[in-house]
């Protein structure tokens, strides 16, 4: 028999989505700031040399500048101020979210402060967010520097400006990003990251339909790379929509003269616990030496290095080293990252506190292997399907001879939008739900004053 909450969700429509006025608000909140942050990826730092620039980088344009470029919807190309984007930010939520499970102080804050305890660490994240966009910043505006006719008037000064400027248009965005999870819907920052995707979709597409018109790729190249986009995105949506329940059972009580327990619940494990973290991760970590190595190998090598370009060469999208170093470097992560954000010992102490157990299950340190056998089980099958998620294009791009390296989409990308998407329809449902719920207790409310 379904449960309240899920008669209410099924029975929503477009009516009780016009009675939701708050919601109105938070989505026209949520694309109001959208519109500014898409703006931002438009204005220019000052003392740049566009012309030069875009021309120094289309030559690496296929290596981590290409992501970067991507994640932050072609601020990099055109090195706007919003050129950073929310990656030192994700750095840093990162790196603060590992620390919080191995570094004692922080793991007591993250376990035991509470609201207080969540407050500071997400402060230390802002802090760090802060270093790396400055650290990131100085690289940048020094390679600018040193870069022929790139920039107008190198030095100090304009090394100081696009510091500032990168690390202010950084913090500006991560603000509204917070502003948009407080007072819009859904995670702002991976909204802000799924539009900045999104808005290069519509220029990906034409440039592939205009590669098929002028024969660069085949019509069928060009169908099975459609056909492929669609059941990528129909696996992404089982899967990530697909969960193990565990069935938990709490024991009847009794306190006083009323009986207390009783019921089931369920403990949910996803398949895909990372999220997107793995392949983001692996593109970073693959694609920053091919990246270096390939500036490398453009100046004069001395004879004891002539093997270097071959090198890069291999490592490349649709190669076979970058597809098997991707695909090792994604399943590393998956599990990783899983046993980072996850401690069945934590579940199994949480269980036993309130009662709860397992069916067949030994309270305790049984329960906390059983979970963990499971979970390990699970995320070998997250692991293996987001491997296929991210390498399928690589292996159309490899069989069409390169010819469809301009689409510029990988499974990465269409990982996040699919994901993100999910995310805010969840977000909405969850507001309606909530508007739903808000119904019944006024209608309840005036039923009793009439009594």
């Amino acid at each position: 028999m379904a449960s309240a909450a899920e008669q209410l969700a099924a029975n929503m429509n477009f009516g009780a989505f016009q009675k939701a006025t708050d919601l109105h608000k938070r989505i026209w909140f949520t694309v109001v700031a959208m519109v500014i942050y898409r703006l931002g990826t438009y204005i220019p730092i000052p003392g740049i040399n566009a012309a030069a620039f875009a021309s120094a980088f289309a030559g690496q344009s296929k290596g981590i500048l290409g992501m970067f470029d991507m994640f932050s919807g072609g601020a990099v190309s055109r090195m706007a101020v919003f050129a950073l984007n929310v990656t030192p930010y994700i750095s840093a939520s990162i790196i603060v979210q590992l620390l919080g499970s191995v570094y004692p102080p922080w793991e007591k804050l993250r376990k035991e402060g509470g609201e207080a305890g969540r407050k500071q660490l997400n402060q230390y994240t802002r802090y760090l967010t802060v270093a790396l966009a400055l650290f990131q910043s100085a690289g940048i505006a020094i390679g600018l520097s040193n870069s022929q006719g790139v920039v107008d008037n190198p030095g100090w000064i304009f090394v100081l400006s696009t510091m500032v400027t990168l690390t202010g248009g950084t913090m500006f965005v991560m603000w509204l990003g917070e502003q948009i999870t407080s007072r819009g819907i859904g995670n702002g920052t991976s909204l802000i990251i799924f539009a900045s995707i999104v808005a290069r979709m519509p220029t990906a597409l034409w440039d592939l339909f205009q590669q098929a018109r002028v024969g660069q790729l085949g019509v069928p190249a060009l169908i099975g790379l459609l056909g492929l986009a669609v059941g990528v995105v129909l696996a992404i949506v089982f899967f990530e929509r697909s969960q193990r329940r565990l069935l938990i059972v709490y024991p009847k009580r009794q306190v006083g003269n009323r009986m207390f327990g009783g019921e089931n619940s369920f403990l949910p494990l996803k398949i895909n616990v990372s999220g997107v973290i793995p392949p983001i991760f692996a593109s970073s970590l693959l694609l920053l030496p091919a990246t270096i190595l390939g500036f490398l190998a453009k100046t004069n090598l001395p004879s004891w290095a002539s093997w270097l370009p071959d090198v890069v060469a291999q490592f490349t999208h649709g190669k076979p080293a970058f597809m098997v170093a991707y695909g090792v470097m994604i399943v590393f992560f998956c599990f990783f990252y899983t046993s980072v954000v996850f401690n069945p010992e934590d579940t199994a102490e949480n269980l036993r506190k309130y009662g709860g157990n397992l069916p067949g299950i030994r309270p305790g340190k049984r329960t906390a292997e059983y979970i963990d056998y499971v979970l390990t089980r699970l995320t070998l099958i997250g692991a293996v399907y987001i491997a296929s998620v991210c390498l399928l294009p690589e292996f159309f791009i490899a069989q069409s001879g390169g010819t469809a390296q301009s689409f510029q989409f990988g499974g990465t990308s269409i990982l996040i939008v699919v994901s993100v998407t999910m995310d805010t329809v969840a977000q909405i449902q969850s507001h309606l739900l909530a508007h739903q719920y808000e119904g019944l207790i006024k209608k309840s409310k005036l039923r009793g004053a009439r009594r």
